[in-house]
């Protein structure tokens, strides 16, 4: 598995107040922005000792970019301070010095909106997790309670069944006194009653 490379380090940091002024006079009006962004990267090339002064290792903060051209691409700052850091692996990230406090609001406004966002979201999974928990919850008293009721049903079924047992016996005693009944009445004298012969029976 391959090994995560470590993150570059900072190995300088500086503050500069950088003149715009004079750079962004020499192009036309509607240059003067990129003009502006070209200067601060060609002074930060000489002051932080870029290799080969390679415009394309210093990165301008996005706050940075937007403070040059809040104005429009005609008005760039006359000149602007700003923070330069530099990593071991030769690039400059450049950043505002001090970030303007309606900015600052609006990302603080949005941080607390993400925040909000994300207590709301947390909020509403605890809630259905608790939602889920009452549910599982009723859902485990009423397979008792259908146990329970079961069982309820399986001794009422079983006295019913010793009931009906116990009636059953009883006719059948009542059936086999009622026959012994009937013998004895064909009994006559200490004789059983002998029953009557027909006269065809006789004949043969």
């Amino acid at each position: 598995m391959a090994k995560k490379e470590a993150e570059p380090k900072i190995i300088l940091e500086r503050e500069y107040i950088i003149p715009l002024r004079r750079e962004w006079l020499k192009v036309p009006e509607y240059k003067r922005a990129n003009k502006a962004v070209k200067a601060i990267k060609e002074f930060l090339v000489r002051h932080m000792k870029v290799y080969d002064r390679d415009l394309r290792k210093v990165k301008i903060d996005i706050l940075l970019n937007n403070e040059l051209r809040f104005r429009g691409m005609r008005k760039p700052p006359a000149r602007i301070k700003v923070k330069a850091k530099k990593k071991d692996n030769g690039i400059v990230n450049v950043e505002l010095f001090e970030i303007p406090k309606v900015i600052q609001y609006k990302l603080d406004r949005e941080k607390r909106i993400a925040e909000k966002g994300e207590k709301e979201k947390a909020e509403d999974k605890k809630r259905a997790e608790e939602m889920r928990k009452a549910a599982e919850a009723v859902k485990k008293g009423a397979e008792e309670e259908a146990k329970e009721e079961g069982k309820e049903k399986l001794e009422a079924e079983k006295i019913e069944e010793k009931k009906e047992k116990k009636e059953a016996t009883k006719e059948a005693g009542l059936q086999r006194a009622e026959k012994m009944a009937r013998q004895r009445k064909h009994e006559v004298g200490g004789k059983v009653k002998q029953p009557k012969i027909h006269r065809m029976a006789l004949q043969k």
